[in-house]
């Protein structure tokens, strides 16, 4: 568990690097802000999603989430609707235009990631995913109702 837990440390840290994101927005040509980055793109994988969930995932303040969904509204990247469980609740989903964005983003990502890849086996990528989506879903279910 230790060595698992060291290996995870290190993708976590590479993965919230700052220049990692700006590579990836450079690359993929768009201009959007670091911090709205990360959030359109869990909007995007995650939607319908509300305010208070991604602050969770992000580990942030919904005040601060909130305000930067407004952003992403503003500039027509993201939309939002009431709930059709409970209509108090105001859910993100991308709009065709922050689907285009991610798009770009998800092709640039792809373009960096076979670099990294480039000499592990195509078996091993694929086993890698499906043991990795097995993790992510097993930690998911771990999680406490509500989470």
């Amino acid at each position: 568990m230790r060595e698992l837990h060291g290996a995870l440390i290190s993708i976590v840290s590479v993965m919230n690097r700052p220049r990692n994101d700006e590579r990836l927005i450079n690359e993929a040509g768009v201009r959007l802000d670091q911090a709205l980055f990360r959030l359109l793109v869990l909007i995007e994988r995650l939607g319908p999603i509300g305010v208070v969930e991604l602050a969770d995932r992000l580990g942030r303040d919904y005040t601060t989430i909130s305000r930067q969904v407004s952003k992403l509204e503003s500039m027509e990247l993201v939309t939002r609707h009431e709930n059709a469980a409970d209509r108090r609740l105001r859910q993100a989903v991308i709009s065709p235009k922050g689907k285009e964005m991610t798009d770009s983003i998800d092709a640039a990502r792809e373009q960096l990631g076979r670099a990294i890849f480039e000499n592990w086996s195509e078996e091993d990528v694929d086993s890698l995913v499906r043991l990795m989506r097995k993790f992510a879903d097993a930690l998911e279910q771990q999680l406490p109702a509500g989470s």
